[in-house]
């Protein structure tokens, strides 16, 4: 089967993804052989390529927004069909039987496995994964829109439900790439009344904003008009997580969408920034909960991805437009066809 791998990390610059001709994966007995029709590209892939995360092998086939249909399957497997449309996210396995697997948290799972680092991901024509950690797709997306909900998406849906966000309260967001373009959606979906602020460098991404709903959008140390009482920040600026506190209300809470970031957080100054009952709380991964309730959803909203496809043999150069900022929204490679 054709793929790309990683064997060392560097700067996606050098364009360190290769060509590959590798041996299709045979599934065990719980797990599906999915035909892989499109991968999504992630901030995390270039975290990968770079060295700020470490896969657990070399070489690994990266990507964990994956879209295609089962072309074969393990004697025990009962969730899908042959030839039925699945989507993989970046959760690839967890034990279920530590307390956080036993509550629901299998995100903070101590052994989990995560789809393109510890196991082979979506940049090649086939990949296998538990039955158990595969998706149905809602009729209505096609594979390439379909993509970016398995992590920009469902990850963003996991930042708004821990942002316990109340009808009519005015939530700021943070940048505005692929994940954030989602989220807008489903504030304005969920909670009507509620303004939202966007705060991003990059005049194409407010115009997107504005376009999608945004009753404000400004750079990242613009003052908006008026104070905002939830935030998101998706960034992997350091800076991002001060900006967001300065103009945040008595009471706000902050959720940081970022694996890791890039910068520094610069140091806080308490009153300014934390005094008066303001909450910070991180979002880690993702669930398979998250997941079955966020897809559907999507296609009740419905939500609409914005997506630029690249063929899988452009990874590194659709890798450097997406570090640059130079991606409108979301991309997505193409395998198959």
């Amino acid at each position: 089967m054709r793929a790309v791998l990683l064997n060392k990390h560097s700067p996606i610059e050098e364009k360190p993804l290769k060509s590959a001709d590798l041996p299709t994966p045979i599934p065990n007995d719980n797990q599906i052989l999915v035909k892989v029709s499109v991968c999504g590209l992630c901030h995390t892939d270039l975290d990968e390529i770079e060295g700020r995360l470490k896969p657990t092998k070399y070489p690994i086939v990266l990507g964990h927004q994956i879209v295609g249909t089962v072309a074969d399957k393990g004697k025990a497997v009962t969730k899908f069909k042959t030839d039925e449309r699945v989507g993989i996210t970046w959760l690839y396995w967890a034990c279920g039987k530590c307390d956080f697997c036993q509550v629901g948290n299998e995100n903070l799972c101590n052994h989990a496995k995560w789809t393109g680092k510890d196991a082979d991901g979506g940049y090649a024509e086939y990949m296998v994964i538990s039955e158990d950690f595969a998706y149905h797709i809602p009729e209505r997306f096609s594979d390439s829109q379909a993509a970016p909900l398995l992590c920009a998406g469902v990850i963003g849906y996991r930042a708004v439900t821990l942002s316990n966000i109340t009808d009519g309260q005015i939530v700021g967001l943070f940048g505005f790439g692929a994940s954030a373009h989602i989220v807008i959606q489903i504030i304005r979906y969920k909670f009507p009344n509620s303004p939202v602020f966007v705060f991003t460098r990059s005049a194409e991404h407010r115009q997107l904003a504005e376009s999608l709903g945004a009753a404000w959008t400004g750079s990242p140390v613009e003052k908006p008009p008026a104070k905002i009482k939830r935030a998101i920040d998706f960034t992997p600026v350091g800076q991002s997580i001060s900006n967001a506190l300065l103009v945040m209300e008595k009471g706000g809470r902050l959720i940081i969408n970022a694996i890791r970031k890039t910068t520094p957080v610069p140091q806080l100054d308490y009153a300014k920034h934390l005094w008066l009952e303001k909450e910070i709380k991180s979002v880690a991964n993702v669930t398979r909960r998250d997941a079955e309730q966020f897809l559907p959803l999507a296609a009740q909203i419905p939500i609409t991805p914005q997506v630029q496809e690249f063929e899988l043999g452009q990874a590194n150069e659709a890798l450097i437009s997406l570090k640059q900022a130079k991606i409108r929204a979301a991309a997505v490679l193409k395998i198959q066809g």
